[in-house]
């Protein structure tokens, strides 16, 4: 087994953006519940188990996902010129049956953690809450699968923006938070929604760099179906709209300025929309993923920070 095709298929780069929303949602979960001081924040980042089976879990998601976009596109051919880094199963590094395999491993060792997740988290009193959850786990695997694989895949009919801010927004962030307060607030939902656009963001840039080889593989993503020029004009929503929402939670209950620490990621974010504006080869935005990705990463961080402190 040639272990570092499997790195390769399990693109490592993308899971700070993955976790963005585990972050978030976590440090606002423990903030209500236990009124964060010093010595609590230090106790959450390394002793929480809640905060770190839910990392993993949501690690073993991503990886999972990323292994079924290598083989559901690798089988369909979908990958043979594609720009950026090179897919394991269509480069025959990995062959289908191979990354197969690697999938059910990869359901299997994420669903162990995830129930162990649910179990620390909510115990044998909260039932309800575990039947919830699980179904949920449950979901998130077929909705990471079924992004490129088989004949009904969401990813080539233009869902696919729907399920990333769906399940990398909205179910991350709420899903955490839930996790340690056993409720749902209707304000976390801004930062999740901040999160939700912003991940979006990356797949939309990823969509606009793969326009022409998308459809002629009939991969039809939004930005096949909406054009260039209306693409480029949901990526500055995406962006602004995560700001928007964002500043909207934090003036709800505003106290502090190192609540705005968040702001220094959307620098490079609003630099990233004028580079978008202004691009006309679509393969040079390749090197914006990471740009988007980390800076989603650096928002998560930066709101967390802001909100504790």
């Amino acid at each position: 087994m040639d272990v570092r095709s499997y790195l390769k298929a399990a693109r490592l780069r993308t899971l700070p953006l993955s976790i963005s929303g585990i972050i978030v949602g976590s440090i606002l979960g423990n903030e209500f519940v236990n009124n964060v001081s010093e010595d609590s924040i230090r106790n959450f980042i390394f002793e929480s188990p809640v905060f770190w089976l839910a990392i993993l879990t949501t690690i073993g998601f991503q990886v999972l996902s990323n292994f079924a976009n290598d083989y559901g596109d690798g089988i369909k051919g979908s990958d043979t010129n594609r720009t950026g880094e090179a897919r394991m199963v269509s480069s025959g590094a990995i062959t289908p049956k191979q990354m197969k395999m690697a999938m059910i491993f990869t359901t299997i060792i994420t669903l162990i953690i995830a129930l162990v997740l649910i179990y620390v988290a909510f115990g044998s009193e909260n039932f309800g809450y575990s039947i919830l959850f699980f179904i949920l786990g449950i979901a998130s695997i077929a909705a990471a699968i079924k992004y490129t694989v088989g004949n009904s895949a969401y990813g080539y009919s233009g869902f696919g923006d729907v399920f990333v801010f769906l399940f990398f927004g909205l179910l991350s962030v709420v899903g955490s938070y839930f996790l340690y307060t056993k409720f749902i607030n209707v304000e976390v939902f801004l930062p999740a929604i901040s999160v939700g656009l912003l991940s979006t963001a990356v797949l939309n840039l990823n969509n606009l760099r793969d326009r022409e080889e998308d459809k002629k593989n009939h991969k039809n993503t939004l930005v096949v179906k909406l054009g260039m020029q209306k693409s480029k004009k949901y990526h500055y929503f995406l962006i602004i709209g995560a700001l928007i929402t964002a500043l909207a939670y934090v003036f709800l209950d505003f106290s502090s300025m190192y609540q705005l620490l968040f702001l220094v990621a959307f620098v490079p974010l609003i630099k990233n929309a004028i580079t978008v504006s202004k691009n006309t080869i679509p393969a040079a935005l390749d090197s914006e993923l990471k740009k988007v990705a980390l800076s989603t990463f650096l928002f998560a961080i930066l709101f967390g920070i802001g909100q504790l402190f």
